[in-house]
């Protein structure tokens, strides 16, 4: 843990080569994009507008507590109620000792419970620790024991795997929840049925055993009968550890302060202008609020507005996705290219009235051009693609809210936000000029700490003047918009040449055989490596030289894949990105044993 991290003494091409005599020539990049901003966006925001997220979130609750917040299942909950609940279980605890400071985790998917959970620690001063519900033994061990949390709320389908994975961590306090606790003013009829046809119908919730645990219900219910002692926290004081994997090695806690969260929200809000505020805001929300776009996006932005977030605890579930929102219509959806793919594929989904849609926001992965033209075709809305990562709070770059005039999807990722600095690093340690390509670097409110308990890791992403390499390769064009070519450590190298597996993904997305790709580099004696794409079919009768052929009309040959395998599913990311990492380190092991 470090305030000011060291510069990396290492070779690392980010920060290591940045030297005081480059830095005193900066790019013809800089500021460029300021042309480019909408007229009411300004270029800099008031980052001090709110001294915490506890008071965000009593002043917009106290603004618009007749409005509904959340909707799960159907059920609504305002923010009046929101807050009320916060506070009870902000009381809570405090009773049972938690301090400002302790790390709280919250394992939980898309329920009315998540923004409680999450609301009432940020209340009491309790740092956050996100946890996704569907991590192993060994992930949530890690996580609970690099943290040092010591409360937990949990979903009751996943309290085995914290039993299994609770010995050698710190935890004392447990809540346990379910689906039906708070869908309604203590455990109706509605609660109690989808509790027990999860429980004992669907059997979906293994049996456990957390003798310390409490229930959700209990909690707020003890909290309910205290008073709340309100905490002073501090802008600087940390909110989120927010576990990535970053640009290198096992997954750390990305240290989020109060004052970094606030700086990307009202960056975002200044974005939006006056384009979704007027009436009250509806949004789809299928991305889990535990990861970092979801929380930022819809979670804080969208109580900035006095949003009302529909809430979709499986998403992959897409059947069940377009029953729970057969009724609903949202101005405002957010998702990431695997989900909108997989709801173009449902017909129900393709067949809405789409003419109230505002707003459709993509991050998280690249949105491959193929997608984003069936998506303007079918709602007659673009996707407007952002860019950001974890250690950013997330947002880095947006797009104009208003895309209407872009014909063609274009894959540009955006302006830099208000209050932002961009530039892109080459492998030499040179700022890159416009239409250079280099590794994007970013300065701004928005930019981590550090990692929690890492200042070695820290060091090699984050330098000494407050530059973070992303480890992102990109260009900026002469209006300031930006171009995300590929990751720095996906790109392959082919007999000395570099190819993008988001180009040859790009490509092989516009076959119409083809649901979903991933492109990666396998080891090669003579050419060092080549391309290898997993695909799964949308048509049964797609082959392998089909794919070859079609690629070879797009492609160059040094980058048209050699290898093809055929799968029924790719690993994901819990919000749907495909894990490029995984299929590597299958082929690794592969050739390793043969």
């Amino acid at each position: 843990m470090t305030d000011t991290p060291r510069s990396p003494a290492n070779a690392h091409a980010d920060a290591a080569a940045l030297t005081p005599a480059r830095e005193a020539t900066a790019p013809d990049t800089d500021g460029v994009w300021y042309a480019s901003y909408p007229a009411d966006v300004p270029r800099e925001v008031d980052i001090h507008s709110y001294a915490s997220l506890a008071q965000f979130f009593d002043q917009c609750t106290a603004r618009f507590g007749e409005r509904v917040a959340y909707v799960s299942a159907g059920s609504p909950m305002t923010y009046a109620v929101l807050a009320r609940k916060a506070s009870a279980f902000a009381a809570w605890l405090q009773d049972v000792g938690v301090k400002p400071g302790e790390r709280v985790a919250i394992m939980l998917p898309n329920t009315l419970q998540y923004p409680v959970a999450l609301f009432g620690a940020l209340k009491a001063g309790a740092v956050v620790v996100n946890v996704n519900p569907l991590y192993t033994v060994r992930e949530l061990a890690h996580q609970l024991k690099d943290s040092g949390a010591e409360t937990i709320v949990v979903f009751e389908n996943f309290a085995k795997t914290l039993e299994d994975a609770l010995p050698g961590t710190r935890v004392k306090h447990v809540v346990v929840t379910g689906l039906g606790d708070l869908l309604g003013e203590g455990l109706n009829l509605k609660g109690r049925f989808i509790n027990f046809m999860l429980r004992h119908v669907k059997k979906l919730v293994p049996a456990y055993r957390l003798p310390q645990a409490v229930t959700m219900l209990a909690a707020l219910e003890a909290g309910a009968r205290r008073p709340f002692a309100p905490v002073d926290v501090k802008f600087d004081d940390l909110a989120f550890l927010q576990y990535t994997g970053g640009t290198t090695g096992v997954a750390k806690g990305a240290m989020l302060t109060h004052g970094n969260m606030l700086a990307n929200l009202l960056q975002a809000k200044a974005w939006t202008g006056g384009q979704l505020d007027a009436d009250q805001e509806t949004v789809l929300t299928p991305l889990p609020l535990y990861h970092i776009y979801s929380l930022t996006v819809n979670a804080m932005i969208f109580m900035a507005l006095g949003g009302r977030n529909i809430l979709i605890a499986n998403p992959r579930d897409v059947k069940r996705v377009m029953k729970t929102i057969r009724h609903e219509r949202f101005s405002c959806m957010s998702a990431v290219n695997t989900l909108y793919n997989a709801f173009l594929d449902n017909e129900a989904f393709r067949q809405r009235d789409f003419s109230g849609l505002k707003l459709a926001m993509a991050g998280g992965m690249a949105t491959q051009k193929a997608v984003a033209e069936r998506f303007k075709a079918v709602t007659g809305k673009p996707i407007v693609e952002g860019y950001g990562l974890t250690e950013c709070s997330p947002i880095v770059t947006m797009n104009p809210v208003d895309l209407d005039h872009l014909q063609d999807f274009e894959g540009l990722v955006g302006l830099p936000a208000p209050s932002t600095l961009v530039r892109f690093r080459k492998d030499d340690g040179t700022w890159a000029n416009l239409g250079e390509a280099g590794e994007l670097c970013v300065k701004g409110p928005q930019v981590m700490r550090g990692y929690w308990m890492r200042p070695d890791e820290t060091a090699k992403v984050l330098d000494a003047d407050g530059w973070l390499a992303t480890g992102d390769i990109g260009v900026m064009d002469p209006q300031g918009y930006i171009r995300l070519i590929d990751r720095k450590k996906d790109m392959i190298l082919v007999s000395g040449f570099n190819v993008y597996p988001n180009e040859i993904e790009d490509v092989l997305a516009a076959h119409p055989g083809v649901r979903e790709v991933a492109a990666i580099g396998v080891p090669d004696p003579v050419q060092g490596e080549r391309v290898k794409v997993f695909v799964v079919k949308r048509d049964p009768a797609l082959t392998e030289e089909a794919l070859i052929q079609f690629c070879r009309q797009q492609l160059t040959g040094y980058k048209v894949p050699r290898l093809v395998e055929f799968r029924d599913t790719l690993p994901q990311s819990n919000i749907g990105k495909i894990l490029r990492r995984e299929l590597r380190d299958e082929e690794i092991r592969k050739q390793a044993a043969s």
